[in-house]
Parts: C-alpha cells; structure tokens; sequence
C-alpha cells in the first residue's frame, strides 16, 4: 500500500478530533488548565490510533509514537493498540499488529494497550472481537477496564447518569461473575474525565451509583487522578477525605497508575504529586508494593488473581503509607 492510500486509511478509519472536546462531550469545565489537560490526553489517543493506521506495520510506528510527550505516551500507546486491535480484525488483515506492537517498544505500556484491546472491543462486532487467549491472564481484566472507560465516555448519559449496567458482558460465561466488577473500574477512570477532575463533581457522580459499586468506581477515580493528573495537593487530599471508607480502593488504584507509569519509565511530576498525597508514598514505592504482591500462575484460586491482588494492593498501601 503506497503512502497516499495508507493516509487515506487513516483519514476514514481514525475518529473525529472533536471527540476529545469536553464541550461535544458535555463534560464538566473545571478550568481553563483542567479542559486543556483532558482533550490533549485524548488527541494524543487519537494520534497514537492514527499512526497505527497509517504506517506499514507497527514496529514503523514506533519512531513517532516515542515522540509523543511523556506526559502523555501512554494514552498514544493506548489509542495505538486500540488501533492494531481494530485493524487485525479487518478482512484480509495478518493479525499481527497488535503481537507487533507488544513485541516492540509497546511492551513497556502493556497496561494501556490492554486497556486499548478494551477500546476496540466496544467498537466492533462482537464476532470480531480480539481474542484474549494470548494475554497475560493477569492483566486481561484490563480488557474489560478499557470497555467500561469507552462505554462511559462515549455513552455518558446511559452509563454515568443513568448508571447502567449490562446484564451480558464480551467476556467468557466462566469469569462473568468478576467481569462486571472490572468494566466499573474502567468507569470510574472514565468519571475523572467527565467531571473535568473537579473532586467535588467526580464524587457526586460516584454516589449516585449504588454502594456495592463505588470500590470499584473509586478504584478507577484514583488511576485516573494519578496517571492522567489535572488535580492540586489540596483537591487530592479532598479527594483521599470525601470517598470515606473507600479510601482503600482509591489509594490500590493510585498504585495501579504509579506502577504503569513507572513500567513505562514515564513518570511525571504530577505522579509524584498524587502518590504522596493519596498512598503517602513515592511512585517507585508505591508500583514497588503492586510488583512485590503480584501473584503467580501457583497463587491462583477461585477469586481471580486480579482481585487478590488489588485487595493486598490496597491493604498494603494503607497500612504501609501515611494515608
């Protein structure tokens, strides 16, 4: 395919720039800094997707993706491998796009591919969805994690303010019972977005949900207001007060965003930032506790290991930090 088709591709396959406008979303403004934040994560989603489209293989990809800020590399990995999902599911396509992009320099945001495997997932048909058979057993709840955050981005009313639920998940019937736990926590990153990371808002939107979701959602609030950023000291630590006696989940998900960013060797100021405020740690000490309890294939029992691992996670930080 010569290099004018491939930006054809790409022009017809990669979504609107104006889906990342907090103003065609609806989403809450909370400042001028705040809005700027928020839409460049998602042009930078969308510019990782793009170049996925347009370039050859992914491994060509590469050089251009690493050239996107560190800041914000991991939602270009993101949107990337959401991009390769879609794309290997194409007619006559390989299939290798995404094996590529892991094999590569992507295997660093591991993390956020996964949660872009999720992305793809809500968007094509079910009989095209990417299988998970070669996914870290592990880490492939993240799959489903992806499909709650696009479910409530996209369809915000439906999922956010009517708080639906689906009662039959793209997931195998024998881990059904968890999976709806996993896509609430792809909801709740989602929430951080929508309420422009204004604390107060992000917590209203959580309580409007039924009790036995809001770990789950608040799990989500705090990777989101840990790897994507956008709040103060001061509204952080509101934030680690007003969700109560769901500061465990808040703080395991902190965690979970120190460890994907410290993974990717892309951690910030604002990581740095948000760890010492919710977990009381430094983000290597922080990822350190999600490295040192994570299970092996021996540990596993009928509790998903995932879920295991969160909850020592979360048992962890709050014993461990200052929180």
């Amino acid at each position: 395919m010569t290099a004018g088709l491939r930006a054809l591709r790409r022009r017809i396959l990669t979504p609107a720039l104006s889906s990342t406008s907090l103003e065609v979303r609806g989403f809450r403004k909370k400042n001028p800094t705040a809005q700027e934040l928020l839409e460049t994560v998602g042009r930078s989603f969308l510019e990782g997707y793009g170049r996925i489209v347009e370039a050859p293989d992914s491994q060509a990809a590469e050089p251009r993706l690493e050239a996107i800020p560190r800041e914000f590399r991991g939602f270009a990995y993101e949107g990337a491998a959401m991009a390769c999902s879609i794309m290997d599911a194409l007619p006559g396509s390989r299939g290798r796009r995404l094996s590529g992009l892991l094999a590569g320099r992507g295997g660093a945001h591991t993390y956020m591919a996964y949660v872009g495997i999720g992305w793809a997932m809500a968007r094509l048909p079910r009989m095209l969805h990417p299988g998970t058979q070669d996914t870290d057993p592990l880490l492939r709840w993240l799959i489903l994690d992806g499909y709650g955050f696009h479910q409530a981005y996209f369809h915000t009313d439906r999922y956010v303010r009517g708080q639906h639920r689906e009662r039959k998940l793209p997931w195998p019937e024998d881990q059904a019972s968890y999976a709806h736990r996993a896509v609430d926590q792809g909801i709740g990153r989602a929430l951080w977005f929508v309420g422009g990371t204004d604390v107060d808002a992000v917590l209203a939107l959580v309580d409007a949900f039924p009790p036995a979701r809001r770990g789950d959602l608040f799990s989500g609030v705090g990777l989101a207001a840990t790897y994507a950023g956008g709040a103060g000291a001061d509204e952080l630590l509101r934030l680690r007060e007003g969700v109560g006696a769901y500061r465990p989940q808040l703080l395991q998900g902190s965690a979970f965003a120190a460890e994907a960013r410290e993974h990717a060797g892309l951690t910030v100021p604002h990581t740095l930032l948000a760890t010492e405020v919710l977990c009381g740690m430094k983000p290597h000490e922080a990822a350190g506790v999600c490295r040192d309890l994570r299970p092996g294939a021996s540990d596993r029992v009928d509790t998903p290991a995932y879920e295991t691992w969160r909850q020592g996670i979360a048992g962890a930080i709050v014993s461990e930090g200052r929180s």
